[in-house]
């Protein structure tokens, strides 16, 4: 019988994608400090069992155009900085080897992905750049397509050039972050792109932070035969928390609500608009919270835990229990499922899928050995250049 609690306290989680370096930077909170707002601190990972997190490197692309690579290395700087005043608390991970070393000194592990190739400038020497600052993995794409890329985000959008998934030199970046050792990451991109980068790589992908298409329809979603593909390259897709990917119906409510929601975000902008300054990510957030609790929640509860753990069963029903993980997308949203509050509560995931009748070798590798193996076998990859 699996005690759910023994079973994940004796893990190695990893998590691949949280949003909180827009945190250290525009609000000036440490990672050390007390939660507020956020949904993942110190005390939070601890309490989780969560040994290691990819820290999101994103660069908002309109606020920030004309100076995407100044917010990246901002950001890049925030997150190191946090290491750098808390040494005996958090550490900088670089490798595999580093994840696993940390744990044993129980220090928390903190790696750095960027998201949104944007933040190149469709420029090699700014990608090798942020990996000798530590960058270890790069979403080709996020909401907007770039120079190189096409986005999922914005397909219907007539007015963005589009290139048809890859451009020519979007391959040459694929194949420098193999050279790098720098995983490549799949969510946020075209249906397109995401095949044009399977014929290109030579070393395992990622999605950090993607859910299953086929249980809830949004793009972002992967879709079966993509999971597959994923699989058979022997990468690793990482599920995301966010409602909208996770639960059908709630992802047709909130977007219902879009037009309400709009001129909110309008009037939170302005201040900072009025001053020339770059809007914070947390104004926007502040007015989906403070929206749901005063239009929605005495109607329209939360998306259950289940819808959760349902698209992790999707995926690694689809593409084999080697190939899923966790990607929570945590700070990058506003309301999380139902009895997830914080990264404290990631041993109720594990709790719910020994529910489903998961055994512990099945679970250690969806709680971040899947991620530990493609991680590691990208950087082999690497050394053979």
């Amino acid at each position: 019988m699996i005690d759910p609690a023994e079973l994940h306290a004796s893990s190695l989680v990893i998590d691949t994608h949280a949003d909180t370096p827009q945190r250290f930077v525009d609000e000036g909170w440490n990672f050390t400090d007390p939660l507020g707002t956020g949904m993942l601190n110190l005390d939070s990972a601890r309490a989780g069992n969560l040994a290691a997190e990819f820290l999101a490197i994103w660069v908002e692309p309109t606020s920030w155009r004309g100076r995407f690579a100044y917010r990246t290395l901002q950001l890049i700087d925030g997150v190191l900085e946090q290491i750098r005043k808390h040494p005996t608390d958090l550490r900088l991970g670089l490798t595999p080897a580093d994840i696993i070393q940390a744990r044993k000194d129980k220090i928390f592990c903190i790696l750095m992905g960027i998201e949104g190739g944007h933040s190149i400038e469709a420029d090699l020497g700014l990608l090798r750049l942020y990996h000798q600052h530590g960058v270890r993995y790069m979403t080709l794409t996020w909401s907007n397509t770039n120079e190189w890329a096409d986005s999922s985000g914005d397909l219907d959008d007539n007015t963005v050039p589009h290139h048809n998934g890859l451009t020519s030199f979007g391959r040459d970046v694929i194949r420098e972050m193999n050279r790098l050792g720098m995983m490549v990451d799949v969510s946020h991109v075209s249906d397109k792109t995401f095949w044009d980068v399977l014929q290109t790589t030579h070393a395992p992908i990622i999605a950090s932070h993607s859910s299953a298409r086929a249980l809830t329809n949004a793009p972002r979603n992967l879709t079966d035969g993509q999971l597959r593909a994923v699989a058979t390259n022997n990468g690793v897709v990482m599920v995301n928390f966010y409602p909208s990917f996770i639960d059908e119906k709630w992802r047709e409510a909130w977007s219902a609500t879009s037009a309400q929601r709009e001129p909110l975000y309008k009037a939170a902008a302005a201040p900072y608009l009025e001053r020339g300054e770059p809007v914070p990510y947390s104004a926007a957030l502040a007015v989906d919270r403070k929206f749901y609790a005063e239009h929605l929640q005495a109607h329209m509860p939360l998306a259950p835990l289940s819808s959760l753990i349902d698209h992790i069963d999707q995926v690694a029903q689809v593409a084999g229990i080697d190939h899923v993980g966790l990607g929570s997308d945590f700070d990058g949203f506003a309301i999380l499922p139902a009895g997830i509050n914080s990264a404290a509560d990631l041993p109720k995931i594990t709790a719910a899928l020994v529910d489903r009748g998961y055994n512990a070798e099945q679970l250690k590798k969806l709680l971040g050995g899947n991620l530990l193996r493609v991680f590691a076998e990208v950087q082999a990859e690497a050394a053979k250049e």
